[in-house]
């Protein structure tokens, strides 16, 4: 598919962007809405979780929110949404570097003959709600820190002991520091212990499922809580619709609705990651489409389907 030969290459330069541009002088700051990590050296802008994470953990009382601190905060707020605006969900489509680790682990699976582990649509969603239980943790584990429930040393919880992108980015700058256990004290023993367990327990269920991790991603909620302000959309006309089910059976997050929605245009979950893989794969003409404030940016047609043609409004 033309479509998605596009997108790999735009997944294959973003990740030379976000891993190494810091090296080249490229930096997209911190707030960037994909798993991008600052344990990376050199890396070319990072993931906005730990930032929040920071700016919580560190506190920023009412007395001085409106100095400098607070402004800074507020900054990066702003940048971060106006890069949503910009992409939305296509920055776990198309930029997330530990997205495209998880699509390299999929080809090798699928190259070495490996059946995918299948899950029924009612308990993925179940367990898509898993991230916005992150997404709170990512807030309410640095306050607990500030209130002297938590060990000072679990100042961005989710950073160090959730995130499979810790230990994993970093390999592709020549760094294994994150794979050892720390025996400072009781807290880092926890810490790099849980880090270690989520990151080996993720690697296998990515192995047997594309994308597995994007169902549990904090990062994904925390966008599509801003679906509201963010002009890239996945629509469906259902009068156009054959009905074929394929839509669902490309779709990396096995997302339901796409197939089996028969009135609204609204098709994207908190699941999506506008990929665009069901729209490549589908054969009906104008069925799907990706739409940027209402404008069509690719729609679905047999041409495209068969690689018979460029993708085009």
């Amino acid at each position: 598919m033309l479509l998605k030969g596009y997108r790999l290459a735009i997944q294959h330069v973003m990740f030379i962007v976000l891993m190494y541009g810091g090296r080249f002088g490229v930096n997209l700051g911190p707030a960037v809405p994909c798993f991008a990590c600052p344990y990376v050296t050199g890396c070319g802008g990072y993931c906005y979780l730990m930032g929040l994470q920071g700016y919580i953990g560190f506190g920023i009382s009412l007395g001085h929110f409106w100095g400098f601190e607070g402004l800074r905060a507020l900054g990066y707020l702003l940048l971060f949404a106006g890069l949503v605006m910009l992409l939305g969900k296509a920055w776990c489509g198309f930029a997330c570097p530990f997205g495209l680790i998880s699509d390299w682990i999929t080809l090798a699976r699928r190259r070495l003959g490996i059946p995918e582990a299948k899950i029924p649509p009612a308990a993925l969603r179940r367990l898509g709600a898993v991230k916005y239980a992150l997404l709170g943790f990512c807030a309410a584990g640095p306050i607990l820190v500030n209130l002297g429930v938590l060990h000072r040393d679990f100042y961005i919880p989710f950073c160090q002991m959730l995130c499979p992108g810790k230990p994993l980015l970093p390999l592709f700058a020549g760094e294994t520091r994150h794979f050892a256990l720390d025996l400072t004290n009781a807290a880092t023993l926890v810490i790099t212990a849980s880090s270690l367990a989520v990151t080996g327990a993720c690697l296998a269920a990515m192995i047997a499922r594309p994308r597995f991790f994007c169902t549990f991603c904090p990062m994904l909620a925390l966008i599509h809580l801003l679906k509201p302000i963010t002009p890239l959309a996945l629509r469906k006309n259902p009068a156009l619709c054959h009905g074929c089910g394929t839509c669902q059976r490309v779709c990396g997050m096995d997302v339901e609705r796409v197939c089996t929605e028969k009135a609204s245009a609204d098709v994207q979950t908190g699941d999506c990651v506008n990929c665009g893989d069901c729209v490549a794969g589908c054969a009906a003409d104008g069925a799907l489409s990706l739409q940027f404030a209402g404008r069509t940016v690719v729609s679905s047609s047999a041409g495209l389907a068969l690689g018979l043609r460029k993708p085009r409004p």
